[in-house]
């Protein structure tokens, strides 16, 4: 085992302060600075590497894609997607179920953050398969899950903090990341025939007073075009997003404050839904969501100085390649502390610990860090709805005014198909290759 340095014991202190309820951004400050001072360092270094750890020209996608994915819920683009999601598959077997899970994964391409993107969709979403016979919680347990996909499908902001960290090409795991969240999103349809659907009392709202839908006289076709022509602009979206990207007419980062100025433009006018105060919440929103993450980051880079500068990085790569001579193994192990990690933290936090160890070890094992990038999100996107602190849990209690219990207990099915999923990513490199290659 290793000597309890001061890396060890920064990361004891950090885990003491989180077990205390401390703020994880605290929690990492705290802590770092401790290390450095018993490492001997001032404290006049902690505010260059502070400015350094966040001034990076990548981490400006963060913000603006937080606000995008705020704009476009607050204008009304979720609603008018839900609506021709539900004309165009609502009929099918499984009804507002699919329909979720639809909009989930479509949405994942729009907002990049799953508790977000449970604000913006889940009223709706719930509402709706509550009408259609499904049980409340498990409702609630599918845009968790559905939702955590947001930081898989791109533009993921989990994705791009990885590309920093990992200095990896930021549009090559957007790119990898397009079939795994796919193949996510058509487990979650497997699951829904497990269901079981409950029985829907009287007085429980009409789906049609949730969301009217207009013009419902009307046959199938001419129905399907008018929904789909309302949300024209909204299924545009992703389009614009991640055409640019693929196409090079600009980077991640660029396409973040494309997004933002592309639903200023709907809102304001293609659904003229934009208005002063409306924007202006929407800014302070986001603003809030941003200064969460940008914090975080910013006290990670102490936290990281410190990994480096104790060289515990060397020390706990080593101990884990030491493990075992099967590749297999080692990946097991990394994909279940990050499991367990995500259980207690969020994704960020998680990755600014851990990947500084892991990423020497990806390399050791000549693992593709695209690939492995994308694993260790939907790794982490299980956390978002797996107890005691799965963050997306928490957001659709607050919606639901549920217990935390019955949600996580109607995530449950998906959060086994979920597991099975990432086994099969991790065993088939080719799910997250095959259009990396084929663009390169």
């Amino acid at each position: 085992m290793p000597e309890i340095g001061a890396g060890t014991q920064m990361l004891i202190l950090f885990f003491i302060l989180l077990a205390l309820r401390l703020p994880v951004a605290f929690a990492l400050g705290l802590s770092a600075i401790y290390s450095m001072w018993v490492l001997g360092f001032g404290l006049d270094l902690a505010g260059d590497l502070i400015a350094t750890g966040i001034s990076k020209f990548s981490l400006l996608a963060i913000p603006f894609f937080i606000l995008a994915g705020t704009l476009m819920g607050s204008l009304g683009i979720a609603e008018r997607m839900i609506r021709f999601f539900r004309v165009l598959i609502g009929a099918l077997p499984g009804g507002m179920g699919i329909v979720g899970t639809v909009v989930c994964l479509f949405w994942g391409a729009v907002s990049g953050s799953g508790p977000a993107s449970v604000a913006a969709i889940g009223p709706l979403i719930i509402k709706g398969m509550e009408e259609d016979g499904y049980s409340r919680g498990f409702a609630a347990g599918l845009v968790c899950t559905g939702a955590a996909l947001s930081i898989v499908i791109p533009p993921s902001i989990g994705l791009v903090i990885y590309g920093v960290i990992a200095e990896t090409s930021i549009s090559q795991l957007f790119i990898a990341a397009i079939i795994p969240g796919l193949f996510m999103g058509l487990l979650m349809f497997l699951t829904l025939p497990f269901a079981g659907k409950a029985a829907v009392g009287p007085g429980s709202p009409s789906l049609d007073r949730l969301m009217p839908q207009p013009h419902a006289e009307l046959p199938y076709g001419p129905r399907l075009w008018r929904s789909f022509r309302d949300a024209f602009w909204g299924l545009l979206t992703p389009v614009v997003i991640l055409g640019g990207i693929y196409s090079g007419a600009f980077t991640p980062t660029e396409a973040a404050i494309v997004a933002t100025v592309y639903a200023l433009i709907v809102g304001g006018l293609a659904y003229r839904t934009l208005t002063l105060q409306g924007l202006y919440q929407s800014v302070v929103q986001a603003s809030a969501s941003s200064a969460v993450v940008m914090l975080v980051v910013a006290y990670a880079s102490l936290f990281g100085w410190v990994v480096t500068v104790d060289d515990l990085i060397g020390q706990y790569s080593s101990l884990l390649i030491g493990l075992s001579d099967n590749q297999w193994v080692i990946l097991l192990v990394i994909l279940l502390v990050l499991l367990i990690a995500g259980m207690f933290m969020d994704a960020i936090t998680i990755m600014f610990i851990s990947l500084p160890i892991f990423l020497p070890v990806v390399r050791e094992m000549g693992w593709d860090p695209v690939w492995f990038g994308v694993l260790v999100m939907v790794n982490l996107a299980i956390g978002l709805f797996t107890p005691p602190v799965g963050i997306n849990l928490y957001v659709a209690a607050n919606i639901t005014r549920l217990p935390l219990e019955r949600i996580a207990w109607g995530a449950l099915p998906f959060l086994v198909t979920s597991l099975i999923g990432v086994a099969i990513i991790a065993a088939f490199p080719e799910l997250s290759q095959f259009l990396v290659n084929a663009l390169r």
